[in-house]
């Protein structure tokens, strides 16, 4: 059954591959009003969501913005799935780089770097780095948590490694990471660390879009252990189908922060982000399951 799965689910991802954009966001548009209307996929913790985040805004004002929502995640999910044919020359017309002689030069000085970024606009076509890391043998490595079907997850990572990365599940993380140092590969690595913890990561406090929030702090546990400078990615979608990133440094010394410092500078950027536009973020995650009084 697990196989029939994959084959099924591998035709259905070329099928939308195949699609030029235009027919794409036709296809994501009746996606929007099967999800939105009748599905009604998440509204409940959507609209929580949006209002405990945004409570000065009026109620017109918040729906606006979760009808721009359901409309992204419809389109980030058929993107998402062209990646599996789209190429090289529509990839880097598409997702704009910023700043990557300075994203390079890190890597160079440091032997690797720590690129944090969060769950926003098509975050996965960041993967067109590869590309640029490739001529100079550095190796992109991004951390994942697989997926419970192992042939999903397969074809999953086989898009997100088209380009030359590196998936490696996050319960192996630091070994991955101490091992390709000590072989002399110099390399990024990227973690989306925005979403919510499992209950025994929880390492880090803060109040985040006026809610008291809890965080991860991997990313700056590893880059203190392997002493690589903190990017962060600040991700931009322009329209549809058109965005760009751009590498910030978040500290170059890490050894050098508070514990919980590295953490607080992310998460003040990830709020950043999304007060810009905030209908990119994934606002169906149940992000605030958790509560610090719960764990006093």
């Amino acid at each position: 059954m697990s196989k029939l799965v994959y084959y099924l689910a591998y035709i259905g991802f070329v099928l939308i591959a195949i699609l030029p954009f235009r027919l794409l966001y036709i296809l994501s548009d009746c996606l929007y009003f099967l999800m939105y209307y009748i599905i009604r996929y998440r509204r409940k913790v959507v609209y929580a969501n949006l209002k405990h985040s945004f409570p000065a805004k009026k109620e017109a004002e918040l729906k606006q913005i979760e009808h721009k929502f359901y409309h992204y995640i419809c389109d980030y999910m058929l993107e998402s799935e062209k990646m599996l044919l789209l190429s090289e020359k529509e990839l880097y017309k598409r997702m704009k780089l910023n700043n990557t002689a300075f994203y390079l030069d890190m890597i160079e000085k440091h032997g690797g770097v720590v690129v944090m970024m969060p769950h926003y606009g098509n975050f996965e076509w960041t993967i067109e780095m590869g590309m640029y890391m490739k001529p100079k043998g550095y190796l992109p490595v991004q951390i994942y948590k697989p997926i419970k079907n192992k042939y999903i997850d397969k074809l999953v990572l086989n898009i997100r490694s088209r380009f030359g990365g590196c998936n490696v599940p996050k319960h192996s993380t630091v070994r991955q990471a101490i091992k390709l140092k000590r072989e002399g590969i110099k390399y990024a690595l990227g973690l989306i660390s925005d979403q919510c913890p499992n209950e025994h990561e929880i390492n880090y406090w803060t109040t985040f879009l006026n809610q008291e929030t809890d965080f991860m702090d991997g990313g700056e546990r590893i880059a203190k252990m392997m002493d690589f400078p903190v990017l962060y990615c600040s991700i931009k979608k322009e329209k549809r189908g058109y965005g760009e990133a751009t590498f910030e440094l978040i500290t170059e010394k890490p050894k050098e922060t508070e514990a919980g410092e590295i953490t607080e500078m992310f998460a003040r950027r990830v709020e950043q982000t999304i007060l810009q536009e905030p209908a990119y973020w994934w606002w169906s995650h149940k992000r605030w399951k958790h509560k610090k009084s719960d764990k006093d």
